[in-house]
C-alpha cells in the first residue's frame, strides 16, 4: 500500500516543480520531502525521479504515478468530506480571494457567516486569482475567489469546480473634475494599472490598443486601492472594476467602455471537497454577499 502523505509529496512535486517550492508550500525541509521520496520508490519498487541539472524531475512511472495521487488525494477528500457531513463540527475553510473581492464580498460574506455558522473557522489570504486557482489545485487552500476577464479565458485544471458568483462591471476610472468622455480621449495620459502578466493588464492594455493607441503606464501595482487614490488626485487614469467599491460612492468620475465590458467573478474549489459543509456554507456566504450589492 501506497503512503497517501508521500503521495501528496510526489503530487505536489509534479505541480510545483522543484523540492524547495514544495517544502516551502508545506512547511518541511528539502531533505525531509526528498528522504519520504525515496522511501516512496521503494514502495513502489520503480524509479520514479531522475537528475535534471541542478533539480529532479519524474521519470515516466513518477508522472504516472503522480497521476494517480491526484485521484487518491481527491477520494481522500471526498471521504473526510461525508464523514464532516455526519458530525456536527465544521473544519477550518482556508480561503485565497482576491484584492477587489477582499473589499467588495468579504465583510458581508462573514457576516452572513457570523449568523448562519459561528463556529466555523476562515483562514484567509489575499492572493492574485492566478495564485489563488493554483493553490486550490496544490490543496495550498479549499476555496478561491478569482475572475476571468471577456476573452481571456483561464486554464481548467483537472478536479476543479467553479461556481459563477456574478458579472461585475469595468470602467474607466478618471477624477471627478476630468473632462474625458470615453477612451480615446485619453491618449498620451498618465495610467495607472496591475502588474505586466496578470489577466486585468492585458485585458486593459487591449482595450487601448482597440481604439488606437499604446497606454503609458506609468504606475503599475496591484493595489486597486491604490488605483483609486491615484486617479481621484488627478495623477493618472485606469480601468476599475465596481466589486472595488463595495457599494459605496466612488471618489472618482467612472465613464463606461465600448461596449460596457463585464468579467466574471467566481468561485473555484476542488471537486473531491465542494461537499463539505463548511465549504458550501462559504460559498452560499459569497453569493448572499454579492447578490445583495457588494459590487
Amino acid at each position: 500500500m501506497f503512503d497517501l502523505r508521500r503521495l501528496r509529496l510526489l503530487h505536489e512535486l509534479s505541480l510545483r516543480g522543484t523540492l524547495a517550492a514544495v517544502a516551502e508550500a508545506l512547511s518541511y525541509s528539502p531533505s525531509t520531502i526528498s528522504q519520504q521520496l525515496s522511501l516512496l520508490e521503494k514502495e513502489a519498487g520503480v524509479k520514479l525521479l531522475e537528475p535534471d541539472g541542478r533539480r529532479l524531475r519524474l521519470t515516466a512511472q513518477g508522472a504516472a504515478l503522480a497521476a494517480h495521487a491526484a485521484h487518491m488525494l481527491a477520494a481522500d477528500e471526498a471521504a473526510r468530506a461525508e464523514l464532516e457531513r455526519l458530525r456536527p463540527s465544521l473544519a477550518p475553510v482556508r480561503v485565497a480571494v482576491m484584492q477587489s473581492a477582499a473589499h467588495g464580498l468579504l465583510p458581508r460574506a462573514l457576516d452572513a457567516l457570523a449568523a448562519s455558522e459561528p463556529q466555523l473557522r476562515i483562514e484567509i489570504a489575499e492572493l492574485a486569482p492566478e495564485e489563488g486557482l493554483f493553490e486550490v489545485a496544490a490543496r495550498g487552500f479549499d476555496l478561491a475567489v478569482a475572475e476571468q476577464y471577456p476573452g481571456h479565458t483561464r486554464e481548467h485544471r483537472d478536479g476543479i469546480e467553479r461556481s459563477l458568483l456574478g458579472r461585475d462591471a469595468i470602467r474607466l476610472a478618471v477624477s471627478r473634475d476630468d473632462p474625458a468622455q470615453r477612451l480615446d480621449d485619453l491618449r498620451g495620459r498618465a495610467w495607472v494599472m496591475e502588474p505586466v502578466g496578470t489577466a486585468a493588464r492585458q485585458w486593459a492594455t487591449q482595450q487601448c490598443r482597440a481604439v488606437g493607441f499604446e497606454p503609458d503606464v506609468r504606475l503599475e501595482m496591484a493595489d486597486l486601492t491604490a488605483h483609486v487614490r491615484l486617479v481621484a488626485s488627478g495623477h493618472a487614469v485606469g480601468m476599475i472594476p465596481d466589486l472595488v467599491f463595495a457599494g459605496d460612492t466612488p471618489a472618482v468620475r467612472l465613464v463606461d467602455l465600448p461596449g460596457e465590458p463585464r468579467r466574471e467573478v467566481f468561485t473555484a474549489v476542488r471537486r473531491g471537497t465542494a461537499d463539505r459543509p463548511g465549504v458550501r456554507a462559504v460559498r452560499g456566504a459569497l453569493q448572499v454577499a454579492y447578490d445583495r450589492g457588494g459590487r
